[in-house]
Order: structure tokens, then sequence, then C-alpha cells
């Protein structure tokens, strides 16, 4: 049996008449950048939400960088974020020309351990960038204590846990604003790049809109990047966006599975869920010393899995010259030889599910003698 790691394809046949009316329709109207297609995506976006406003952009990273850039970031500033996520999160922060400061994260939940972040905080630290990781809410109330405590603002990068929440509220609407990336494999994703912004600041927001379209159109009242969503992206989204509890339902299921089959099984860590979060399941991600071989087998068995992510961000080549030790971030360099990605998409198979938890209970069986 094949067991891929996502299969966009199925989604796509799901719900195909939908996508390819809609893609016609931006089509047939030549309404290629922004546009009614995006102005309605925005509307619905931010209801779905409970946000007063959503700005588009052309991706996940650049909605970080926006986001920062109009809080007035500059050179000479400092942004704590944590030291296990994609690399936009931190590269932003160096755009802006200001320094990242890398905190560790919680064993338990892969996300920055608040009580680590106090000791970061200068008087060069201007925020908190908290990284929902995987499709789970961080411990927004003991960021958002401190941030308060420190009068600092708190970004939510949601890139990954999109309708994620925590005590009752969305992810992305907690802090300051919160970044959300629309890249095709996220739990609501396009058919290409895509992102958004969303903030209860009106203020904020209209800097934000003014910056990613240029400064304006025709009268440019500051000078501004180039982050505008497609009028095709944002049609294909508008009809995604009804359809996605039902697929967050979907993937609980799958995670439910993979952790009922998978209790006590070799030196398997399984991932936990904190109190008060409702986890989308972006990834599934499992931890194991013999996580190198155990992959090869799964290949082997055409089962495919990732690394998310296989070096941690202090550790990259990018930040050598910050000069850390695996000291500096004991967790975070713990798990990035550990972790390991299993198969997790709404259309996933319980046949398959069951086929992947097998062949890694034989894995463990087999080499029982040598673990």
């Amino acid at each position: 049996m094949k067991v891929p790691f996502v299969d966009l394809n199925a989604q796509y046949q799901s719900i195909k008449k939908e996508i390819d009316g809609a893609i016609f329709d931006v089509i047939n109207k030549a309404q290629f950048i922004r546009g009614p297609y995006v102005d309605k995506f925005e509307k619905e976006f931010a209801s779905a939400m409970k946000v007063k406003h959503c700005i588009s952009c052309a991706n996940g990273t650049d909605a970080l960088y926006i986001s920062m850039h109009c809080l007035g970031v500059k050179s000479g500033d400092e942004v704590i974020t944590t030291a296990h996520s994609w690399i936009s999160t931190s590269e932003t922060i160096t755009q802006t020309g200001a320094k990242v400061i890398f905190c560790d994260t919680k064993d338990d939940t892969f996300n920055i351990n608040p009580s680590l972040i106090e000791s970061k905080i200068n008087s060069k630290t201007k925020g908190i960038i908290a990284v929902h990781l995987y499709g789970q809410p961080a411990d927004m109330d003991a960021i958002q204590a401190i941030a308060s405590k420190h009068n600092l603002w708190v970004i939510e990068d949601s890139a990954q846990a999109h309708f994620a929440t925590y005590k009752g509220k969305n992810v992305g609407t907690i802090g300051k604003l919160g970044t959300f990336s629309f890249y095709p494999g996220k739990n609501l994703g396009a058919m290409g790049d895509a992102g958004c912004i969303v903030t209860n600041d009106d203020e904020l927001a209209e800097l934000m809109k003014l910056y990613a379209r240029h400064g304006g159109k025709g009268d440019h009242t500051i000078e501004g990047i180039n982050s505008r969503m497609d009028g095709i992206q944002a049609a294909i989204l508008s009809v995604k966006l009804p359809h996605l509890k039902n697929w967050i339902k979907e993937r609980q299921r799958v995670a439910r599975r993979y952790t009922e089959l998978l209790k006590e099984v070799g030196d398997l860590i399984l991932p936990e869920v904190g109190s008060n979060r409702d986890h989308v399941w972006h990834l599934y991600v499992i931890r194991t010393h013999h996580r190198d071989n155990l992959r090869t087998y799964l290949k082997e068995a055409d089962i495919a899995t990732v690394l998310n992510y296989p070096i941690a961000l202090p550790f990259l080549k990018a930040y050598n010259y910050l000069n850390h030790n695996p000291s500096d971030f004991p967790v975070a360099y713990a798990n990035q030889g550990r972790i390991l990605s299993l198969p997790i998409f709404p259309e996933l198979k319980d046949e398959q599910i069951v086929y992947v938890t097998d062949k890694i209970k034989e894995y463990f069986s087999i080499n029982q003698h040598s673990l």
C-alpha cells in the first residue's frame, strides 16, 4: 500500500466543480490581482475569525514582515521568537533590521516556553512572535502576561493553525495581530502562494494595507512593497473556507487514530495537547531515538514521512554568526534529531492509518533486540 504524506489532488477532486467554476469566473472577468474576489475573501475570513480586519498579501512570510515593519521594528531592535519553527519566522525579523532572539521550547507541545521569555527581554526588545506550531496553540495567557508587563506586542504566527483555538478564542486574534499562510499544503491552502494578516487595530490595519500595496494607488502616501493576493487564489480560498471546519474534524480523527494505535510502541513519544487548546493537526509529529532507521523502514514500505524541522533555527548555518551552543536550547536541540511527521490529511483512510501504524510496530518488533 502506498501512503503519501499529503494528497492535495484528493482534496481537489472532492470539490472539483466548485474550484473549476471559481477559477473560470476569475479568468472570464479578468480580475487577476486583488479586485472583488480578494475583497470577498478578506471579508469572509475576517468574519470566520471573528476579527475586524483581514489584510491579504502574497504569502505568509510577507505577512510577518509587513506586520513587523508597520509596528515600527527597525535596526537595533530585538524580537524574541521560538527556536523551533520554519525559517520564515526568524528571517523576517532580520529583514526588518532587527536582531532575532531565540527562546527554547516546551518539551510537551514544541511551542515557545513562556518561563524562559522574560530572561531574554532588555531595553532593545520590541515584541514576541509566538508560533502555533504544527497546529497547536502556544500558551497565550502566559505570553500575553509577559508582553503586557514589559509593554511589548505579540504577533501570532498562525501559519499552521487556521481555526485552532486557545480558551475558545481563534489563534491570531489574541495578540496584537496574527499572520496566516495559505501555502497549498496548509490546512487552508491556495493553489499557489497567498497569505494574510488579521487584527482588531483599525489604524494598524490601514497602514498594513497601504504598505503591502505600494503605499497606495496613484497618490502614494508612503513607500511600500508589492505583496498582493491573486484573484484566482482568493476565489479558490473562498470555495475552500466553508469546508475547513469539516477538514479539521477529519484531521482530528486521523490524529486520534494514530494516538490510539501507537500507544506504548517502542520508545515513541506521541504528541500531547495542552490544556484549553483545540489542536487542528496540521502535522502529527512523533519522536523516537531511532528516527532515521524508522523513516527508512517506512520509506521502503511506501510510506512518506517528513522532518519538520531537521535543524532547529539557532543551529542553521544562516545563524552561525550568533554562536549558539546546544546547551542554549536543549529541548529544541534534542528534538531536532527525534522528530518525524507522519502522513496526515483529511482524506487519509483508516486502512492507510492502520497500515502506517502496523509498519511502525513491525519495525520496533523486528529491532527490539537492538533498541
